[in-house]
């Protein structure tokens, strides 16, 4: 298989940063007419993908939404999934797992993992049990040509204390933020030298709505890692304001939206689709 930097890249060249966000919020399944159950997210969901497909190059099922109908749900996910793999879209499982030894391994096994039920090709991940708990899965993640995003700084209000926090470190000397340090000790696979010049399989979750100066997170500490930005739509980020916010990272951002898309309803989704997919583009062509 391809690597998921290489097959990252390739989507946004061909099809512009536009990652549509399947988020099957309970008010959105009732104004498109589907049951409120995991029938209706499983319908929800394959419509998206259909709507998507040749639109877009990037897709990113919320898991809560289909975890809330237990096992059913689950199942739903599975096929959701499935379709938008075999529609040849960049799938990331917006799962946020976060965990230390097997745990991790479990997480990445059915996220990561060939022939798993869930594969994804790439999964959200939380440094917050310390960015060392996550060694075993982006390692997993490389040798099976996925990929992963970890949580440095995030769209929610409510993150920033923390994400912006100063660490305490003797070895590496003060004044770094936690952000700053997830995006440092994800680093190292980025900087293998199979990965040179182009996209690392490893990206971090910095949102649109981000003070990225406040954060400590520079255009250098982003280097060769791929961008999952939240904050676009209906949380306030234009696609004209990208290359402003992400300088010279602009050109590697996966620009996540999901509301602001999913609310024209299935008649017009797929237009929105392609009429937000465009707008993108111009942005990038300055």
């Amino acid at each position: 298989m391809t690597a998921f930097g290489t097959r990252l890249r390739a989507a946004l060249d061909a099809h512009g940063p536009l990652c549509v966000g399947i988020d099957p919020h309970e008010h959105l399944l009732t104004e498109w007419g589907v049951d409120v159950s995991a029938a209706g997210v499983r319908e929800f969901g394959l419509r998206v993908v259909e709507a998507a497909s040749g639109r877009a190059g990037v897709v990113k099922p919320q898991v809560a939404f289909f975890e809330r109908f237990g096992s059913a749900g689950f199942a739903a996910l599975e096929d959701v999934l499935s379709a938008a793999r075999g529609a040849g879209l960049v799938v990331i499982a917006d799962a946020k797992r976060g965990d230390i030894g097997t745990t991790m391994d479990g997480y990445a096994a059915a996220w990561l993992t060939a022939g798993s039920p869930l594969e994804a090709d790439a999964v959200t991940l939380s440094p917050y049990l310390g960015a060392d708990s996550l060694r075993a899965t982006l390692t997993t993640a490389v040798r099976h040509d996925k990929g992963a995003f970890v949580l440095a700084a995030t769209s929610n209000p409510e993150a920033f204390a923390l994400q912006s926090a100063q660490v305490v470190d003797v070895a590496a000397g003060d004044g770094q933020t936690v952000a700053e340090r997830v995006a440092r000790d994800i680093a190292w696979v980025n900087g293998s030298a199979a990965f040179a010049g182009g996209l690392g399989p490893v990206g971090l979750v910095v949102g649109a709505t981000v003070d990225r100066a406040a954060v400590g997170l520079s255009d250098e500490a982003l280097r060769g890692a791929p961008i999952l930005a939240p904050g676009f739509g209906a949380q306030g980020a234009a696609p004209e304001d990208l290359p402003a916010l992400f300088g010279a990272a602009a050109s590697h951002v996966v620009a996540s939206e999901s509301r602001s898309i999913l609310s024209a309803g299935p008649a017009d989704i797929a237009a929105r689709i392609a009429e937000r997919a465009e707008l993108y583009r111009e942005a990038l062509r300055g």
